[in-house]
């Protein structure tokens, strides 16, 4: 819903936030990178009603992920977060060296009780068999989805075994990405059921930027019949504006799922069947030519 992707406004963010906690859904999903925190915290005063609330930082040092704790402190109006991640979606292997300073934090703020759980947001399939064995790592939120779209060091079947790992560790799971950033709404009973057949997860991250949407997943959700989603006039897409795009490559490095590429007249060019519209190319873009509308 925020800046990065359909940039409602906080009060039409808040709106639906709040119609999906007084609905029954408990659990919401945040990011420092995101910018959401305020309509969330407008809707907790409009309901009353305070959710399960995950953040996470990309952070690597302590100074840098304690200001991101503690602007979601501030901005979210809470005494603490429930799940604070190391977001190290596109990290490879070396991730907990390279955010051993911001690691430290999380755990001299979850003994604060500023943070209730730490864990990890990943697209790596190693990554997420890592997180199975570091003691540190409450909860881990792994990519996956039927198609495979987004995983990076493995398939499907390898994310799949590792939260198989995960389970058998007793971690906490959700799951990132299940309808592959709206590129299996086609499918969406079919995306939908592959997801479900995981072992040990507790939520799904369900994107949703409407009244409409939040009312369709929960009939689903509660055992309802849906149809899958033919058309929808949410459906995401993200989009380069050639005259503004300086051919520097950030966006290139910044797409989890190489979905960016280079044309013959050295443009940004985004392959629809590839791309997760995740809007992390978006802020890196300097010349901001890239928007997930």
């Amino acid at each position: 819903m925020g800046p990065l992707q359909k940039n409602l406004s906080v009060e039409a963010n808040s709106e639906i936030v709040a119609h999906a906690l007084k609905e029954g859904i408990n659990f919401v999903d945040t990011a420092e990178m995101y910018r959401t925190y305020e309509p969330i915290a407008l809707a907790i005063k409009k309901t009353g009603i305070r959710p399960i609330i995950a953040s996470k930082s990309n952070k690597k040092t302590y100074e840098g992920m304690e200001t991101a704790i503690n602007e979601a402190l501030t901005k979210l109006e809470v005494d603490y977060i429930d799940i604070f991640h190391l977001h190290a979606a596109r990290e490879r292997q070396d991730v907990f060296e390279l955010f051993d300073g911001a690691s430290k934090c999380l755990m001299e703020y979850k003994k604060k009780g500023k943070i209730k759980a730490i864990g990890i947001s990943t697209h790596s399939a190693a990554v997420t068999a890592m997180a199975a064995e570091n003691e540190m790592i409450d909860v881990v939120f792994p990519i996956i989805n039927m198609a495979g779209l987004g995983i990076l060091d493995g398939t499907k079947e390898d994310m799949s075994a590792a939260i198989d790992k995960l389970a058998a560790t007793d971690k906490g799971v959700y799951l990132m990405k299940v309808l592959a950033g709206g590129g299996l709404l086609p499918s969406y009973n079919e995306a939908l059921s592959y997801a479900r057949s995981m072992k040990g997860y507790a939520a799904i991250a369900m994107g949703m930027t409407s009244i409409e949407e939040v009312d369709y997943n929960i009939s689903y959700f509660n055992g309802e019949r849906v149809a899958d989603i033919t058309k929808t006039s949410s459906a995401k897409k993200a989009l380069v504006f050639r005259a503004l795009c300086k051919s520097c490559g950030k966006c290139l490095t910044a797409c989890p799922n190489n979905a960016i590429s280079f044309d013959e007249e050295g443009k940004a060019c985004i392959e629809k069947s590839s791309c997760l519209t995740c809007g992390y190319c978006a802020p890196a873009c300097p010349e901001f030519a890239i928007r997930v509308v």
